[in-house]
């Protein structure tokens, strides 16, 4: 045990419930500083608005797990689940409001102030809180004991984070294996790893509170072994980890969950579970309201000039597959002098002669894509995500590219992390659709609001410079 190690560790139930007071302070202090922004005299509403604020955050927050430890985890999940628990708590208040009809005693103006200042200060907070934290650990201060059991790839790359992240705050005690180098065979990544001892040598260790937590990396096959060596550790305190390899699944969005008494582990599925999935649905509600808002009038110009500008409907309605594959119409404006949606859909090209000339402007800039905020409002889309194909090209493509029906795990959406990179257009080959999948794909491991919004901004950016659409 180093100097100081763990000074903190005494004291952490008392920073637990610091941080949670400090949370719901913050929700109260971001509206006196909303208050003087838009110089509202603080009364009884606010007072109320404020305990009633930090109280549901509070309980919004042990459901989005918030409060769950974040040792190891990225700055940017914790602020994803502030915002989820923040849009949560203003839900709640906007719906709380309406019932006992107090909603025209609130300032408008000082609500929006208050939506948008308290996660910045939250997460001005939570990066103060991590910076201190992080110091205290390079320092030795609050610092754990891992031990790595078995020496496999899995094993090698988690001693590897180990010591290469010292704000982790995990001194590594390193590797134990009843069985020595030799024995461990020819694939075993036994390169400058040195075993410690066995499995006895580690439960004596524990025992003597010399480790804190034990990374099981052995193979499923030592299943045996594994039990056994968990039995004996459960006569300690220390926390146990299995660090299985599952033979290269993608598991960063894998979720445990049970059927009746057996365990379970989704390794395909739906990113947008509970709390992510709230969250998503509201960043939907509200930035499409306040983009229609916006949009109303150049959509009515639009509207009007597909309709005396050529002969047809003004709306594009084509079907597309949506969320589980369930089918679903896409609204667009008419760009074409054609209205395409059999089991035949011929993909734009350069120069078609089946667009109108207002066609080719719309396409261009992607104005024909903006009636499709109304599909968001009714939920069989999303503002971003894997784009929709025509139904005749997803039945041509799910064939050919491995994993292409994953993208309907979630909603389509208006725009995509494929699109802002590059691959928009025309697919006129199986390497550019192949590359389109491997970007929504991407999207769909990585989500986070702030990739949302990053995708956002970045749309805007390069809707007018995009030379791909036609």
């Amino acid at each position: 045990m180093g100097n100081g190690r763990g000074m903190i560790r005494p004291f952490q139930a008392e920073l637990d419930f610091g941080v949670r007071l400090a949370d719901m302070a913050w929700v109260g202090v971001s509206l006196w500083l909303s208050c003087l922004f838009q110089v509202v005299p603080w009364g009884n509403i606010e007072t109320v608005a404020a305990i009633a604020g930090g109280v549901l955050f509070y309980l919004c927050a042990q459901a989005t797990g918030l409060y769950v430890p974040h040792r190891g985890h990225p700055l940017r999940d914790e602020v994803t689940r502030i915002v989820t628990t923040w849009m949560g708590v203003l839900t709640l208040l906007l719906l709380a409001a309406f019932v006992t009809k107090t909603s025209a005693e609130f300032s408008r103006r000082l609500m929006i102030s208050w939506a948008l200042v308290t996660p910045m200060l939250l997460g001005i907070w939570r990066l103060v809180l991590r910076f201190a934290l992080h110091e205290a650990r390079e320092r030795g201060y609050n610092a754990r004991t891992a031990a790595i059991v078995g020496v496999s790839n899995i094993g090698v790359r988690l001693a590897e984070r180990f010591e290469t992240s010292p704000w982790m705050g995990i001194d590594f005690a390193g590797f134990f294996d009843d069985r020595s180098i030799e024995r461990l065979g020819p694939n075993a990544p036994t390169e400058h790893v040195e075993i410690q001892g066995g499995f006895d040598a580690l439960v004596a260790k524990a025992r003597r509170r010399e480790v804190d937590m034990v990374y099981i990396a052995l193979p499923p096959r030592a299943e045996p072994r594994i039990h056994e060596l968990v039995r004996r550790l459960a006569d300690t305190t220390v926390s146990v980890y299995l660090a299985y390899d599952f033979g290269g699944f993608d598991l960063l969005r894998a979720r445990w969950s049970s059927v009746g008494d057996v365990p379970v582990m989704g390794v395909v599925e739906n990113p947008f579970h509970g709390g992510d999935g709230f969250a998503k649905r509201i960043e939907d509600i509200i930035l499409a309201s306040l983009i229609l808002l916006l949009i109303a009038g150049p959509m009515a110009i639009i509207a009007a000039a597909v309709k005396l500008t050529s002969r047809g409907p003004v709306f594009f309605r084509q079907r597309r597959y949506g969320l589980n594959g369930e089918e679903i119409r896409v609204l667009k404006f008419r760009t074409m002098t054609v209205c395409e949606d059999g089991n035949s859909v011929t993909q734009a090209v350069k120069n078609d002669q089946r667009i109108t000339k207002l066609g080719a402007i719309l396409r261009r800039t992607s104005l024909d894509e903006l009636p499709q905020f109304l599909n968001v409002l009714s939920g069989e889309m999303s503002i971003v995500g894997p784009r929709p194909h025509a139904v005749a090209h997803n039945e041509q493509y799910r064939s050919l590219i491995q994993g292409y029906m994953r993208r309907h795990k979630v909603k389509p959406g208006i725009t995509g992390w494929a699109q802002v990179n590059g691959w928009r257009g025309e697919t006129d080959t199986l390497e550019k659709m192949e590359k389109r999948v491997q970007y929504d794909l991407e999207y769909i491991n990585g989500w986070n609001l702030g990739l949302d919004l990053k995708i956002i901004a970045l749309t805007a950016w390069t809707m007018l410079r995009d030379k791909k659409a036609y």
